[in-house]
């Protein structure tokens, strides 16, 4: 694994680095390249601003690894009212959350009970919920609940994938008669060795593999919905060749990345009327987040660098 990348990762679970930023002026001022901001009025702000622009969005509350039932609740409550506020202001953007921030560290049927209260509002509010992967620790777990979900009809639900881990090529497989929703990342947790790709090289190979069986027409025929997630010029253009090689229609599919990079090729995608959704998060629990953008893409550090010297 790259030095500076394990670096990043390992700062990302510094309590006391993040209570220090979290709070300070300064830290505040260098989240804003990847963060729209602390409340939900700025994220809906973000959000209308992104849609105005013909950019899809999908919008999440910033939170992990809660461990108490009145966070967990806190956390449904805001996605709750969210997705009533996303639905009354007419805005194309659908929600990302993760399953500890609902409590999956407390308990697993917990955590279920509050994602069946969110995938009924989302029904309810025409939304989608796209159940974002975490660390391998948690991908059994997520994927139970999620297939749970779909099984039981919540035909709203969506999950990521995350192809820097071993096993993702059988979790596709395992699910591809539900007809998914699936957002496909590289991934951007500390892992050993025996559970993730640890070269870059690998990663790519693995992603575009997984892509190829999203793409396949039979797995699109089923109803798969490949969400390409990702800023590799690389292998965005792998996917075009690929789609209009085999005549896929650009409804069957959207690019996706994150706020704050690579706005260029954000535009690019636009202008050439491709699908892209944002993925733009808000909240005052943003510096795991945060570390882990910069992990994934350490020159991201130059846009800080700027940003500072700017004020």
């Amino acid at each position: 694994m790259d030095p500076l990348k394990n670096l990043f990762l390992l700062l990302s679970q510094q309590t006391i680095l993040q209570n220090l930023l979290s709070t300070s002026g300064p830290g505040k001022i260098i989240s804003k390249r990847f963060i729209s901001g602390e409340t939900m009025d700025e994220g809906i702000n973000t959000s209308r601003e992104l849609n105005r622009r013909g950019i899809l969005v999908t919008l999440d509350h910033l939170g992990e690894s809660v461990l108490t039932e009145a966070g967990a609740k806190e956390s449904v409550q805001e996605y709750l009212k969210t997705m009533e506020r996303l639905q009354r202001e007419k805005l194309d953007t659908t929600v990302s959350l993760k399953l500890t921030q609902l409590g999956l560290d407390i308990n697993y049927d917990l955590c279920l009970g509050y994602m069946r209260q969110i995938m009924q509002r989302a029904k309810e509010t025409r939304n989608w919920v796209t159940i974002d992967m975490e660390s391998s620790l948690y991908t059994d777990r997520t994927l139970r609940i999620y297939q749970t979900l779909v099984k039981e009809g919540h035909a709203e639900a969506g999950i990521v994938i995350q192809a820097y881990l071993r096993k993702s090529e059988s979790d596709i497989k395992n699910m591809l008669h539900l007809g998914p929703r699936v957002r496909l990342c590289k991934g951007a947790y500390q892992e050993p060795k025996e559970v993730a790709f640890p070269r870059k090289k690998d990663v790519d190979r693995n992603y575009l593999r997984l892509l190829g069986i999203l793409l396949a027409r039979e797995s699109l025929a089923r109803g798969t919905y490949p969400e390409v997630a990702t800023h590799d010029e690389r292998i965005i253009k792998w996917t075009i060749n690929l789609v209009k090689g085999n005549y896929i229609s650009r409804d069957q599919f959207e690019f996706q990345m994150l706020y704050g990079v690579r706005r260029d090729l954000q535009e690019r995608l636009v202008r050439d009327h491709y699908r892209l959704r944002v993925y733009v998060p808000y909240g005052t629990h943003w510096y795991p987040y945060f570390m882990r953008r910069l992990a994934e893409r350490p020159a991201n550090l130059v846009f800080i660098a700027k940003s500072l010297l700017r004020r």
